[in-house]
């Protein structure tokens, strides 16, 4: 596998039929799983480890968002990736940088109204991989389902000519949705964490029992979050058929969604 520091060099080395996953890094099984399908389904697969400055608030965990570049190297290795792009903020950022990407509708909800700036910043870290990579496939969990959605719409209007494709969330044995931020959590705040999970499987088994009335189903939620005293709702929404959830656990914000339809 190749590691590469700059813009210059990863430009160079480019090849068609490139799959690409971006990351921050601390990659868990839920990266690997990208990772893993990327190889299956291109000629080579990129990698990359970018903890973003601009997609963070003044007030949000940038310089304590969890690192450990030798353990990831060892595992984007291991799942078998190409290419480990892993730029600083200097190298992505130069001075004089003043270009930005955002979205006018799909980032006014959700996370978007919970963390201003936070898509512009994703949409520009994004927009500048996919023109260094030059990837023919990109690849996002599941978990993010509006980030997602942000990614699919920004390639759509820039006319990148990127398949995005969506995988599942991974999980943990109890339910819980595998996050670089759950390293965060003390022991009694993982046990609790669950409650995300456990949430939106309810709403699902009310919609499965024919329950099909959105705000009854996301109240549903919110009362069986409400029952755990170490979360703190954020929102509870949806995105047409599916749920989407943020909860604080003490400080750490996790995210979940599940979907309701077919």
């Amino acid at each position: 596998m190749k590691i590469i520091k700059t813009v210059s060099e990863m430009i160079s080395s480019g090849s068609p039929g490139m799959g690409f996953v971006p990351t921050m890094g601390y990659l868990h099984e839920g990266h690997l799983s990208l990772i893993r399908r990327s190889v299956s389904e291109n000629e080579k697969t990129a990698v990359s480890i970018f903890v973003n400055p601009v997609q963070f608030a003044p007030d949000e965990d940038f310089l304590t968002y969890p690192r450990n570049l030798e353990r990831d190297i060892s595992l984007c290795e291991q799942a078998g990736a190409d290419i480990l792009f892993t730029p600083d903020a200097d190298e992505m950022y130069p001075e004089g940088f003043q270009t930005y990407v955002d979205l006018t509708e799909l980032t006014k909800g959700l996370c978007g109204q919970s963390r201003p700036g936070h898509f512009k910043g994703v949409c520009t870290a994004v927009a500048k991989l996919f023109n260094i990579i030059r990837p023919e496939s990109a690849y996002f969990g599941q978990k993010d389902i509006q980030q997602l959605a942000v990614v699919r719409q920004m390639t759509a209007d820039l006319n990148f000519g990127i398949r995005i494709v969506g995988c599942p969330t991974v999980r943990e044995p109890d339910g819980l949705a595998m996050s670089s931020r759950n390293a965060y959590l003390s022991p009694e705040q993982r046990k609790a964490a669950v409650i995300l999970s456990q949430s939106l499987q309810y709403a699902k088994q009310l919609h499965e029992n024919g329950e099909n009335d959105i705000n009854i189903l996301k109240n549903a939620v919110t009362k069986r979050l409400e029952t755990e005293p170490l979360a703190k709702i954020d929102y509870v929404s949806n995105i047409e058929d599916v749920i989407a959830i943020a909860v604080f656990i003490g400080k750490t914000r996790l995210i979940d969604n599940i979907c309701i339809g077919s």
